[in-house]
């Protein structure tokens, strides 16, 4: 169990103040990402194309009006103006962009502008990228150092480990250079690095190929109890999960602990899927609510299982954590442990423009199983239970008190 990671490192995918942004990088911190669904409950990717003049069709051919409303004539005005006046040299399209940042940012927090869709927001989501599998950072001494190497991938084979100083990439000093140049510079074919570790320097020549990112961690813990940690739901988790479940499960599992602490979210289809490993098909597990109507969505599942589930939640545990957290509280009968969950209860579609930028929009709410609201309120949890101080100093199962409680709860 990687509990140490949590509390450095915040899993990576710590959100924003609103959760709709994935933070995906520690401090100073980008993965090496070769290629060129948000924190959010429900991703529907669309690729839209957006024409300022197709403002003005809009309104004439489907509203039937020949006049558009008047803020966003004042919008194309000023818009004609900017390009017509401004001095120097205009990128339409990075005007476009700039303008739907900003009205991004004039709405909830949920809603926002997200830049590429080569972002590590969509990279994390995916569940896979093609690179070498490391992630590096910046300290304050201008090294480029490696924060951390996913397995089983051309890093972890070639022997580089967390900590290892970049000295070089394809034979440049990038001592002082900027996270994302040195980035830039591994994004090849191949690549050549060299590397320092205590006094030893190597060189190694490494392919890029996918990387899968691991979201799910699992273990048997003492009197068969199982154990399972999902960071992300990302589009691969589902698969892991199910994996890894039924490995415990024919272990003779009798009880199991899903470690939801620090998740941040992810995919709807990956929470759903996951809560339908559990619960059979005449169970309700979420509520979506737009300005219209209500809609419930139940489990597709062919079965409940009957085994003890505890979840451990924490304050960043947050939008589809909270849709599992919520589903198994009120139709499993599971017992929740912890502290009490963000409280992100509205959901977003994402929008990719022809250039590739990205924006998501606040477009629904979802409510528990039951109806309720946990948006800005979070989710109690049935045992108010917080990490001591002796795990975040020196974290080890033993001093998990979180989770000692809910071993403690499944041998009841």
């Amino acid at each position: 169990m990687k509990k140490s990671v949590r509390e450095t490192e915040k899993k990576l995918q710590r959100l924003s103040d609103s959760l709709g942004d994935i933070e995906v990088t520690k401090s100073r911190v980008k993965p090496i990402f070769m290629t060129s669904e948000v924190i959010v409950l429900l991703i529907l990717t669309a690729v839209v194309s957006v024409v300022l003049s197709g403002l003005v069709t809009y309104n004439f051919l489907v509203k039937g009006t020949e006049k558009v409303d008047d803020e966003v004539q004042e919008f194309l005005d000023n818009y004609n103006y900017i390009v017509d006046n401004y001095y120097g040299e205009i990128n339409k399209s990075e005007l476009l962009d700039a303008a739907l940042a900003g009205m991004m940012n004039s709405l909830d927090a949920g809603s926002a502008w997200m830049g590429s869709e080569d972002s590590n927001f969509n990279i994390y989501l995916e569940g896979s990228y093609e690179g070498i599998g490391i992630e590096i950072y910046s300290n304050d001494d201008g090294d480029i150092v490696v924060g951390s190497v996913f397995e089983d991938t051309p890093a972890d084979k070639a022997g580089i480990k967390t900590g290892d100083i970049i000295l070089k990439v394809q034979g440049e000093d990038v001592h002082g250079k900027e996270v994302n140049t040195v980035s830039d510079m591994m994004a090849k074919g191949e690549t050549e690095i060299t590397y320092k570790r205590d006094d030893e320097e190597k060189t190694v020549k490494l392919k890029k190929t996918t990387v899968e990112l691991k979201s799910v961690n699992s273990s048997m813990l003492d009197n068969n109890i199982g154990y399972m940690e999902v960071s992300i739901f990302a589009n691969n988790t589902t698969e892991q999960f199910k994996k890894q479940l039924g490995n415990l499960e024919d272990k003779n599992m009798r009880g199991l602990v899903i470690d939801l602490r620090g998740n941040s979210g992810g995919h709807l289809t990956a929470a759903r899927d996951i809560l339908s490993l559990f619960l059979d098909s005449s169970h309700p597990i979420y509520k979506i609510k737009s300005k219209t109507r209500t809609q419930t969505y139940y489990s597709s599942g062919k079965e409940t299982k009957n085994y003890g589930i505890v979840l451990l939640v924490d304050e960043d545990s947050a939008s589809a954590s909270e849709i599992v957290t919520s589903a198994l509280q009120e139709q499993y009968g599971a017992t929740v442990v912890g502290v009490k969950t963000f409280g992100k209860g509205t959901v977003q579609e994402l929008q990719t423009l022809p250039d590739g930028q990205q924006y998501k929009l606040t477009t629904t709410t979802w409510l528990t199983s039951k109806g309720k609201s946990i948006n800005k309120k979070g989710i109690e949890p049935d045992v108010n239970i917080t990490l001591s101080d002796e795990y975040i100093k020196n974290p080890t199962l033993d001093n998990d008190n979180q989770l000692q409680k809910a071993l403690e709860i499944l041998e009841e």
